[in-house]
């Protein structure tokens, strides 16, 4: 009995014979195949989302705000009834939920909307003077104002790495701002009529993209506790329509330079498809951090912005030179180097303040302490 019960713990099957081989059993189930599930919970699916809502958005941006056209702010109105709209409709659908209007809310807000359509405008204004490879590279001069604001007004500190990761962003800007420049002489010649109206429409984009830059920053940093309680709340579109309206030139000469005949259609089509944009780039930026995390999410910002730039050269007419391409080099490099900079810096932060061993009296949550800031008066 025990010979039999032993022969039976160790019998191994072999499989069919198939002349002098054996052929491996088949195994009973056939594997899975990959779910709609893992794809979506796939890291690089969030990611990609993201990049193509960027790269999207900022390419339907350009095409609409074309040199001639002068309605902003009506653009930024549309975009934002949009996008209302939109998560109004989820929220019928019972796909999402959000507070319901709030008077008292919309008065505590007023000021973040005013930031908030200062920056958005003069983005708009700086983009429609500067191709994308120049706006994307420029952009980053916002991470130098806004960590150095950080210093000021929250008690931050900037390591090494970081002022290292500031230089490149300053090199990358001087580097484009010169590739432009020059390109615009070699192409209209030095001393011509149209190589200066070349230099005094980027020099206009300059300007927009500097007061950009502070515009963001100051939204950034004046309201950055409140930022995380919009819920899709939307306070700036009643802003933008008294703008539009009482500021913007509405006459039948303007409407037919903006919304030229033979484009008309196309561009209320990407007016449309970048207000649903704003809401795509809102939710994959969300669903990147949830996937992965902060740190995978700092670094795909930062390599971003190459594909961003290189769209600018594929779609439109940047100019596609040695120093041109240097510069977005440099500046996706110097956005590298300062996500880098950041997980460092967040990592040593978090191993000098160590795990406490017992709970405070009355520790809440940062969230919670968010929501109570952000309340009162």
């Amino acid at each position: 009995m025990a010979d039999e019960k032993r022969k039976d713990d160790y019998t191994i099957e072999m499989g069919e014979r198939n002349g002098d081989r054996f052929e491996p059993p088949r195994p009973a189930y056939p594997p899975p195949a990959p779910s709609r599930r893992n794809i979506m919970g796939h890291p690089m699916t969030p990611i990609l989302s993201y990049c193509c809502s960027s790269i999207l958005m900022t390419v339907l941006n350009k095409y609409v705000l074309s040199p001639n056209f002068t309605l902003n702010f009506f653009l930024l109105m549309v975009q934002g009834l949009v996008c209302v709209t939109f998560i109004q409709s989820c929220k019928t659908a019972g796909l999402i939920t959000y507070r319901d209007f709030n008077a008292d809310e919309a008065r505590k807000w007023f000021p973040v909307s005013l930031l908030l359509v200062g920056m958005i405008y003069t983005g708009s204004k700086a983009i429609q003077f500067l191709s994308i490879p120049v706006y994307t590279i420029f952009k980053n001069l916002t991470i130098i104002i806004t960590a150095y604001g950080e210093v000021l007004w929250f008690g931050g500190s900037v390591t090494r790495l970081t002022l290292f990761s500031f230089g490149l962003i300053v090199l990358s800007s001087v580097v484009a701002a010169w590739a432009d420049i020059q390109h615009a002489l070699q192409s209209y010649g030095h001393a011509s009529s149209e190589a200066s109206v070349k230099i005094s429409v980027l020099n206009a984009g300059y300007m927009w993209m500097l007061i950009n830059c502070f515009c963001t920053s100051t939204y950034v940093l004046g309201m950055r506790k409140r930022i995380k309680l919009t819920n899709f709340k939307d306070f700036d579109i009643p802003i933008l329509a008294l703008t539009t309206f009482f500021f913007e030139d509405w006459s039948a000469a303007s409407l037919n330079q903006n919304f030229p005949p033979e484009s008309r259609n196309n561009i209320i089509i990407a007016m449309v498809v970048t207000g649903l944009g704003t809401v795509f780039i809102s939710y994959t930026s969300a669903w990147c951090v949830r996937v992965t995390s902060g740190a995978t999410y700092s670094m795909v910002g930062a390599l971003n912005k190459i594909p961003i730039a290189v769209s600018g050269l594929v779609f439109f007419d940047a100019p596609i030179t040695l120093p041109s391409v240097s510069a977005i080099m440099i500046g996706a490099s110097s956005g590298i180097v300062y996500a880098v900079a950041k997980i460092r810096q967040q990592e040593a932060s978090k191993k000098s303040a160590g795990l406490p061993t017992t709970a405070a009296v009355g520790m809440v949550s940062a969230s919670s302490q968010s929501a109570r800031d952000s309340m009162r008066s």
